[in-house]
């Protein structure tokens, strides 16, 4: 994993970062292995509570690896029974397939997740961006959703999650189009979270923030939100009365009250 991506776990923040800086951290398939592995590592990981992810060197992720595209039309193609190529569409990972899970797995991970994204964030790059709960964007980044100029479409997850951040006739335009545009549309338009000139930093900074609260509401949080965009709105007022029963009187809330009452750091457990 060490030569794709590193991970350093620090008060319960995760920082990771992707490290194939001569390709731009490029999307090859060592870098999709380290990606799940990290995943399923950060899953494990006792005492969790945020996680950052970003890309060291000129960029964040520069999207496929090229090498990966001569592969898609050398590739011997396992059909259906149809003729038709069937290589994507078994769910290999729950609802997903490999690929998608690179990017779907951060939005299942119990515990919040921030891209630091600076330098370019095109196609496979740009949707593992859009797999964070949050994204702090350098304001000079590029951004595209590239896979039209290959004759492709986005495929790893990025068409359900940007319906729930932008308008639906600008992500049709920037879909059909490929064109590139910076953090600060980005900002504009609901791409980023946050527009900023120390994209990790702030990021980090978010996460330790994140880290000092309660980790029971952090996660129940997360669920209630994630279940928001597929849920009705009866099953939605139904799931926060749920958590919350869980939440009272649990001994992370009442941590919560003591430490403001007693102006202290608290001492959550997980």
């Amino acid at each position: 994993m060490s030569e794709r991506i590193t991970v350093t776990i620090e008060d319960g923040v995760a920082d990771v970062r992707l490290v194939r800086t001569d390709k731009m951290n490029a999307l090859d398939d060592a870098m999709f292995e380290a990606l799940l592995d990290t995943g399923e590592r950060l899953r494990n990981e006792k005492g969790l509570r945020a996680v950052v992810i970003s890309g060291d060197g000129r960029a964040f992720c520069a999207g496929l690896d090229m090498g990966n595209f001569g592969k898609m039309a050398g590739d011997d193609k396992k059909e259906d029974k149809g003729g038709v190529p069937n290589r994507l569409t078994p769910r290999t990972h729950g609802i997903s397939n490999r690929a998608q899970y690179v990017v779907w797995q951060w939005r299942e991970l119990e515990v919040p997740v921030i891209a630091a994204v600076h330098g370019v964030a095109f196609g496979g790059g740009f949707q593992l961006m859009l797999g964070a709960d949050m994204r702090y964007v350098a304001p000079d980044t590029k951004m595209s959703i590239m896979e039209i100029k290959w004759g492709l479409v986005p495929d790893m997850a990025g068409t359900q999650i940007m319906y729930h951040l932008v308008r639906e006739d600008i992500v049709r335009e920037l879909t059909y189009t490929g064109r590139i545009f910076l953090g600060e549309e980005a900002g504009r338009i609901g791409f980023a979270t946050r527009v900023t000139e120390t994209p990790r930093e702030d990021a980090l900074a978010t996460a330790r923030e994140i880290a000092g609260k309660s980790p029971s509401a952090i996660r129940a949080s997360k669920r209630i939100l994630n279940a928001a965009a597929v849920v009705s709105e009866e099953e939605g007022l139904t799931m926060e009365s749920v958590e919350q029963d869980k939440l009272i009187g649990s001994p992370n809330q009442v941590e919560a009250i003591m430490s403001n009452l007693e102006k202290r750091a608290a001492n959550y457990q997980d």
